[in-house]
């Protein structure tokens, strides 16, 4: 039976399989966002149950919003004061469920999983994300891929979500096969033996330190990543410059810029941006540079930072953390995410690299004869509650991490870590890294002075509150080195936690 909605999914299934990138993204640039983001929000308090009863509670008259300026002045909406408060298919267009014909959950890491329905319709527009990623990093439309999905399969967002967008681009006429593993590295394996011949590059996708697992775990299995020239896509953490380095030199990758690529993303609202070789050379720039990383970002540690395209995902600021509005199964206005970031114009970007004499991006891997897409850039830190105080200094993970992956130490430790404030039994208090070891690697205290002085020297370098609030004689943490998957502190097949209170 043909409807509306078969009509507008054939329209927008045409568009996205017969126009190029560059036509879809040239299409986009040349509109205006703040009109955009202002037209959403219109047609959302139109045909969106909830959210008109949400203004409507707070004496909010959608036809007085006639402005940018008025739009930013409205309330932020959140998972308490709207998901928790409204019926799912009040959320959705004309408060119907069936408009949708596809479910994620959310991980539930702040409380209870949220359900988050939506569409093919929102999957095309988050496939051009992996289009951006597919075509002008890893030249797919040239070469014959395999991507290989290692993220857990069934309702969480990344697995199936992935997939799906994958196959739109296969749709879309690029030679490409996927494969879906899931995290079982057996599956994976299998699939790379058999099929991984068979193509001219193989793709990688999966949290960052499943992947690092994944590919130590294939080496020691006989496994030649080399023989399959490697791209890696990922999701979920951030991770240093450092620790993309190091993974690479074991795919045999020499292109950091181009042969990996992080997205930002999350079950509420899709992937909301992603790297681009531009971005990790910047990113390359700033890791070098920590000065620089401070100002730009006001902090002491490194986030992750992509590109994105504001006509799909329009992003503000409030107190630090962002703010994203963008269509949706439940169309999101001015949704409150709450991570810590913030975004930067892609002008304002190139005006900052110059007044640091930042230099040729070529000197980071970027190919700076190929044109990039002038799209902003947003920052995002992990959770601020995954820190601990010491001396009144903030430690993030992300400082630490650095320290553990140093190619010496990568020979022995697996880079995961729990970050603890520990108090003897003198009420004595000291910064304690307990970490993981590779299997089959055994503890000594030479391994642990390493890992010790190496930590702090990374502390140092990157964390001005470390080095200056933190007398000298306490700034050397106590290491604890366990053994693989140790269940007390590194349990396998859940998500890792890298701070305990």
């Amino acid at each position: 039976m043909l409807t509306h909605r078969t009509s507008e999914i054939q329209n927008r299934l045409h568009k996205f399989i017969f126009g190029s990138l560059d036509q879809l993204m040239d299409e986009r640039s040349a509109m205006d966002a703040e009109a955009a983001v202002l037209d959403l929000f219109h047609r959302t308090a139109r045909s969106v149950p909830a959210y008109r009863a949400f203004l409507a509670a707070r004496k909010l008259v959608p036809e007085r919003v006639e402005s940018f300026d008025t739009f930013r002045r409205l309330p932020l909406v959140d998972k308490s004061n709207y998901m928790h408060v409204h019926a799912l298919a009040e959320r959705c267009r004309d408060g119907r469920l069936v408009e949708c014909d596809r479910v994620a959950v959310s991980s539930g890491s702040t409380g209870k999983p949220t359900l988050w329905p939506r569409s093919i319709l929102d999957e095309l527009d988050i496939a051009l994300r992996f289009e951006q990623i597919f075509r002008d990093s890893f030249r797919v439309h040239e070469r014959s891929t395999l991507a290989v999905v290692c993220f857990a399969l069934g309702n969480w967002v990344g697995g199936l979500y992935t997939t799906s967008c994958a196959w739109h681009l296969a749709a879309k006429g690029y030679p490409l096969m996927v494969a879906t593993p899931g995290n079982k590295k057996e599956e994976i394996f299998r699939v790379i033996r058999e099929l991984a011949p068979c193509f001219e590059q193989t793709v990688l996708l999966g949290y960052p330190p499943f992947i690092k697992d994944v590919v130590d775990a294939g080496l020691a299995d006989g496994i030649e990543w080399g023989r399959y020239s490697v791209k890696m896509v990922f999701a979920g953490e951030v991770f240093s410059e450092e620790w993309r380095s190091l993974v690479g030199r074991r795919i045999g990758s020499n292109a950091p810029c181009y042969d990996s690529a992080s997205l930002y993303g999350t079950a509420d609202a899709g992937v909301l941006g992603n790297e681009t070789p531009v971005s990790i050379a910047i990113r390359r720039f700033l890791a070098d540079c920590p000065k620089a990383a401070r100002e730009l970002f006001g902090e002491s540690r490194l986030p992750t930072l992509v590109q994105y395209d504001p006509i799909s995902r329009f992003f503000e600021v409030h107190e630090e953390t962002l703010v994203v509005s963008g269509d949706n199964g439940v169309p999101l206005i001015r949704y409150h995410i709450a991570d810590k970031g913030g975004i930067v114009g892609y002008r304002e970007m190139r005006d900052f690299l110059n007044d640091w004499n930042a230099g040729p991006l070529a000197d980071y891997g970027l190919d700076e004869t190929t044109p990039c897409r002038s799209l902003p850039f947003v920052y995002v830190f992990g959770r601020a509650d995954f820190t601990v105080s010491f001396y009144g200094a903030n430690i993030y993970p992300e400082n630490v991490t650095v320290g553990l992956e140093q190619p010496e130490i990568m020979a022995w430790a697996t880079g995961k870590f729990v970050l603890e404030i520990i108090e003897s039994a003198d009420g004595d208090k000291y910064l304690g890294v307990t970490a993981e070891l590779l299997p089959g690697a055994t503890a000594d205290d030479g391994k642990c002075r390493t890992l010790a002085e190496s930590v702090k020297a990374q502390l140092l370098r990157l964390n001005s509150e470390f080095a200056n609030y933190i007398p000298v004689e306490k700034q050397l943490p106590k290491v604890t080195l366990r053994p693989f998957e140790d269940p007390e502190y590194f349990p396998a097949g859940v998500k890792h936690r890298y701070t305990r209170r």
